[in-house]
């Protein structure tokens, strides 16, 4: 049973009890991601996440690393481009403390000079493993070329440059800005009473101001067309893709179908012509990408460099065909199966049921739970999926980033044509 509590302050906590299980995943989630940094400090928000485990005004970072330990818990977080997350997963038995690690994290980070510039440094090194790592660089060009000049094109990590910049008074002025209550969605899930949790959260969080709402940040433009970067590599980095729909767009569940078909499963169109039949690339899949007002549905592939041009041409025909025809049944209810058992699978763990608390609240302001999605899946037929296929992969939609020993492939912009 899920329960909804809404504080005097705006706090909002969402319950999930799961008697039959012992651990409990409990998460703060800040509905605030580096698109709404704002351009004077990229990678902030980031940065803020990390400074928040190096210590409090009455933990050190090592201690809160031994008391999580001495628990058996696991305590960790990341940034997102809309969200960030602080969650902990415990023994039932052990949610006071847990919360009370959690909330100490979250009410009073010390920002502490010396373990600031610590923290540049690995920040910087987290940088440079990035511009290392082929199909994670490739992906940070491709959305930056896909949405230029706008934060959701931006990479979460900042530069090298922008995160030295940053200093104490930068990060407690938007730590003070951004972590309040009416930005915060408290989500449990698993061996606990809702009234418990509720008074817990209460006693930690109450002093905890409202907070300004911040306008939100206007949607971006999308651009199309080629963008090639040579790098001395053993093989080539691409992907190709289009714009998609919001996480709220009536037709979202049409295009979880399509995507499975395209490249979401190893039966997907793209996996099977691409790696089992012609042997082409190891790695070949598609993936959507969904915000408040926009979303992408992007292609990677790595291959080698003299058969980039090859992928390119048999991804395109993919998504030329996924328009021209609806699809048999046979591969439309293939698509439905794979996705409603990885739902049903994905939901089994209390990490998991607490994840889609939180993003259904930030996303919806409702829970959205399994039966619905399912029933939403089950009502997708062929004609919608060729019906959004013609939407998404109209002429002049595609955008394509390659990255590796391209020089003299030939490739052009022509060949990003959909017809």
């Amino acid at each position: 049973m899920i329960e909804r509590a809404v504080f005097d302050n705006g706090l909002r906590l969402l319950t999930e009890s799961m008697p039959d299980v012992r651990s409990v995943s409990l998460g703060a989630w800040l509905t605030r991601g580096s698109r709404d940094e704002g351009a004077e400090h990229p990678g902030i928000a980031h940065f803020v996440e990390h400074m928040l485990f190096k210590g409090t005004t009455s933990r050190s970072a090592e201690a809160i690393a031994q008391e999580v330990d001495s628990l058996g818990g696991h305590l960790d977080a990341f940034t997102a481009k809309e969200c960030a997350s602080y969650y902990v997963k415990v023994l039932d038995e052990h949610l006071p403390r847990a919360l009370d690690i959690l909330s100490d994290l979250l009410l009073n980070p010390a920002f502490d000079a010396r373990e600031i510039a610590r923290e540049q440094k690995v920040v910087v090194e987290e940088i440079k493993m990035v511009e290392d790592t082929p199909d994670d660089l490739v992906h940070e060009l491709y959305t930056a070329r896909f949405w230029p000049d706008h934060a959701l094109g931006r990479s979460i990590l900042g530069t090298a440059e922008s995160v030295g910049a940053l200093d104490a008074p930068a990060l407690r002025d938007y730590f003070a800005r951004s972590y309040t209550a009416g930005s915060l969605v408290i989500a449990a899930a698993g061996h606990v009473e809702a009234g418990a949790v509720r008074e817990l959260v209460g006693e930690a969080f109450g002093t905890l101001t409202a907070g300004t709402p911040q306008a939100p940040a206007a949607a971006p433009e999308v651009a199309a067309g080629l963008l090639v970067r040579d790098k001395d590599l053993e093989q080539s980095h691409l992907c190709l893709g289009t714009r998609a729909y919001a996480h709220d767009h009536p037709d979202r569940y049409v295009t979880y179908v399509l995507n499975t078909v395209l490249g979401g499963s190893m039966s997907s169109r793209l996996f099977q012509n691409v790696r089992e039949k012609r042997g082409l690339a190891y790695a070949v899949a598609s993936s959507l990408a969904a915000y408040r007002d926009v979303g992408a549905l992007t292609v990677y592939a790595g291959c080698d460099a003299a058969s980039v041009s090859e992928v390119v041409d048999l991804v395109v025909a993919e998504l030329r065909g996924m328009k021209a025809a609806p699809m048999e049944a046979s591969e439309l209810q293939r698509a439905k199966d794979h996705l409603k058992g990885s739902l049903v699978l994905g939901l089994e763990s209390t990490s998991s049921r607490m994840s889609q608390l939180a993003r259904s609240e930030m996303y919806f302001g409702r829970q959205i739970d399994i039966d619905e999605t399912l029933a939403a899946l089950d009502r997708v037929t062929a004609d919608d999926v060729q019906r959004v296929a013609a939407d998404l992969f109209a002429n002049g939609n595609l955008a394509a980033t390659v990255l590796g020993p391209v020089g003299g492939q030939g490739l052009s912009e022509s060949q990003l044509d959909l017809g």
